[in-house]
């Protein structure tokens, strides 16, 4: 549920056209009008920090407000676009001979088009009036409730991710060939390049195993280096806790109180300077989302001609293009799993040890692993809701409900949940006019391939893109949208030009987050 905007923010962009634009309105009318703006642009910051907390953590009366200002704004866009409609219709110059009989028709539109009119302002104002109302009532219960974009408790709740880093090897399949892959690039090169300090970053979008890989990865090689430790940037990292975490996952007896001791990050860097200073270390940076975090992280780590390794994944491009400035550093796409593993990884969660998929399941695994992508996030959590306790295989049709349930929200249970919380992750990080762009694409049947230049315009002939700095078109603007949601692996290129630019693209089947 898009609680943040809704159609907030086109609608903010109308009224102010309503009052530039439109010489009909009454004074009472044009200050309805401003009060209703004033009120809504409040509203509108509230919502976009409502915006930031997942639906499900935010307390039930900020969502219940939060519902209520959503309908506010579709009704009053209703309003005003019909107002527009039938004001404007008509309004084109119109040609002709002079003559009678042409004046008498000329006569009898302008007259019809007063009553028009007429009725028009009739009921813009009353909408205009029952809307001003409305908001009224809201911003007194915002002020009454002391509503506020605060969580009821379950942003507490452990973060599903810590399950990958965890996760027994021999659950996993194909990440022995993955593993070499990626621990013959760190170490690849002749012997100064091979001494150097080198950072390897692994990207692409939530759920293909990032973390499950480089913790492997981790897991085989730490023995080569002095020393190592694997922390969680996240989302919103407090940096404060992150040194901490580093220092304390370095020597576990030496830095043993220093989650209570006091230091300010410039302290705890030269800590890890200085520790990391004369030793051949392995540092793991797991799930980073912005160039800022890394610009600060990467203060802490010495440069010198001990073997060093850093690994970082994320899953924004731009990011892990920032990590890995040198040509000696390496960037990693991750791949979604070939068909005989995605099939590998479903049948060995689901069906017991040293049997197989009987026959009449094998068209509806076929389906369902398509959906699934490769994405091994997606093909765990649907084998799951497939798997019996007691090592009985369900009935066919439970196979086929869930079919037909892929994309349009899972059934409730552990793993589910778990999966739409990591891929929100990636939904929630967007700013809110990218939310609404992103969810758009929801629209367009599955596995279809969209054509950029037709969803750009789709966006502005939504309202979704607003004018903003002067000499942009909305087109450009839009353009620079498509390109930060391919940035953010949120959306997959279908179609590349001989220039290089994306001109179609499409998106996972767990791509679009359902709320």
């Amino acid at each position: 549920m898009q609680v943040a905007t809704g159609a907030l923010s086109p609608l903010l962009h109308k009224l102010g056209d309503l009052l530039v634009a439109e010489l009909t309105l009454s004074s009472r009318v044009k200050k309805g009008v401003q009060s209703l703006t004033t009120e809504l642009e409040l509203m509108y910051v509230v919502l976009s920090k409502v915006g930031d907390v997942p639906a499900d953590e935010l307390h039930p009366q900020v969502r219940i407000w939060a519902g209520k200002v959503r309908e506010l704004s579709y009704n009053m866009e209703d309003a005003v676009d019909a107002y527009m409609v039938r004001v404007c219709d008509g309004r084109q110059v119109e040609l002709g001979p002079n003559n009678l009989k042409n004046r008498v028709k000329k006569f009898f539109k302008r007259t019809k088009k007063l009553f028009t009119n007429g009725k028009a302002l009739h009921q813009i104002s009353g909408a205009i009036h029952d809307a001003q109302e409305l908001a009224n009532q809201l911003g007194e219960l915002r002020q009454r409730y002391d509503l506020v974009a605060s969580t009821d408790g379950v942003a507490n709740a452990i973060d599903p991710r810590l399950k990958a880093v965890y996760r027994d090897v021999t659950e996993l399949v194909g990440i022995e060939d993955r593993r070499d892959e990626v621990i013959e690039k760190l170490f690849n090169g002749d012997d100064m390049s091979k001494q150097q300090l080198k950072t390897l970053s692994i990207v692409g979008f939530g759920g293909l195993g990032k973390t499950t890989l480089t913790k492997a990865v981790y897991d085989k090689i730490i023995k080569q280096f002095d020393c190592g430790v694997f922390v969680s940037v996240s989302r919103n990292p407090d940096i404060t806790k992150i040194f901490k975490n580093m220092l304390y996952g370095l020597d576990s007896s030496k830095f043993a109180n220093i989650n209570e001791a006091i230091r300010d990050h410039e302290q705890l860097m030269n800590e890890l300077r200085v520790f990391l200073q004369d030793k051949r270390y392995l540092i793991v940076i797991d799930d980073i989302w912005s160039e800022d975090a890394w610009e600060i992280i990467k203060c802490a780590l010495p440069k010198s001609d001990l073997g060093s390794r850093v690994i970082i994944t994320t899953r924004i491009t731009s990011v892990s293009e920032a990590c890995c400035p040198s040509c000696d550093d390496i960037i990693h796409k991750m791949k979604s799993l070939d068909n005989d593993d995605s099939k590998r990884l479903f049948y060995k969660r689901i069906f017991p040890q040293g049997s197989e998929c009987p026959v009449e399941l094998e068209q509806v695994s076929r389906e369902i692993l398509k959906k699934c992508g490769g994405v091994p996030l997606a093909i765990i959590t649907i084998a799951s809701l497939l798997a019996s306790n007691d090592q009985q295989i369900k009935p066919k049709y439970q196979w086929d409900n869930l079919l037909s349930s892929i994309g349009r929200g899972l059934e409730e249970g552990g793993t589910a949940k778990d999966m739409q919380r990591i891929l929100s992750f990636s939904y929630y990080d967007l700013p809110c006019y990218l939310r609404t762009c992103l969810l758009y694409l929801s629209i367009f049947p599955e596995d279809f391939e969209i054509d950029r230049d037709r969803l750009i315009w789709k966006w502005i002939a939504e309202g979704f893109i607003q004018g903003g700095e002067q000499d942009i078109r909305l087109f450009e603007l839009g353009e620079r949208y498509f390109t930060e949601l391919i940035n953010r692996n949120l959306i997959q290129p279908s179609y590349v030009d001989f220039h290089g630019r994306v001109r179609s693209c499409h998106v996972h089947d767990m791509g679009i987050i359902s709320e």
